[in-house]
């Protein structure tokens, strides 16, 4: 299995954090057709070292990258699940937070979801792309052949962009 590294951004600033060293670093995000907030919260990779052209630029094609993204995603998926499935004593600091946000929640369950493998989610992100459930840009260049190169040099940003069919349409 390939290993991702990844660092969180932390949202209120919209600074990245500080990146691995190796690759170059890219940041990744998501968002919906019309909506205002993010899919999910902002977070960074690095790019693997066979991804390397001389000038330093990662070039791979964007269904490798697809194809790399979606695995560490899936193997982060199976490491909250074994920790959720673990009952943890909560701090008090913990309990007030859970509480703002609406949800204390001390594990002891398993994400919803099931067992997938990792070609699976990967068959499954790539036949989305394809049937136009999503696009991929990068810094802010619409990626629209999944076996053309794309250039991910450092603090490249990648988009996702989910799109909401219409009702009735």
């Amino acid at each position: 299995m390939q290993e991702v590294t990844t660092t969180t951004i932390d949202d209120t600033t919209a600074q990245p954090t500080a990146a691995p060293a190796g690759g170059p670093a890219v940041t990744i995000e998501g968002k919906q057709f019309g909506r205002g907030r993010a899919l999910f919260p902002t977070w960074q990779m690095t790019a693997p070292a066979e991804w390397q052209a001389e000038d330093g630029v990662a070039r791979p094609t964007l269904r490798e990258f697809l194809a790399h993204v979606v695995r560490g995603e899936v193997a982060a998926f199976r490491d909250r699940q074994k920790e959720r499935s673990v009952i943890r004593a909560l701090t008090a600091e913990q309990i007030a937070e859970g509480a703002q946000r609406g949800k204390i929640d001390a594990g002891g369950k398993e994400e919803q979801g099931g067992d997938v493998t990792d070609d699976e989610a990967v068959g499954a992100a790539i036949l989305a792309f394809q049937d136009g459930l999503y696009y991929v840009f990068v810094d802010d260049e619409q990626q629209e052949k999944l076996d053309e190169r794309i250039a991910l040099r450092d603090s490249a940003r990648v988009t996702f962009l989910r799109l909401v069919a219409l009702a009735g349409g």
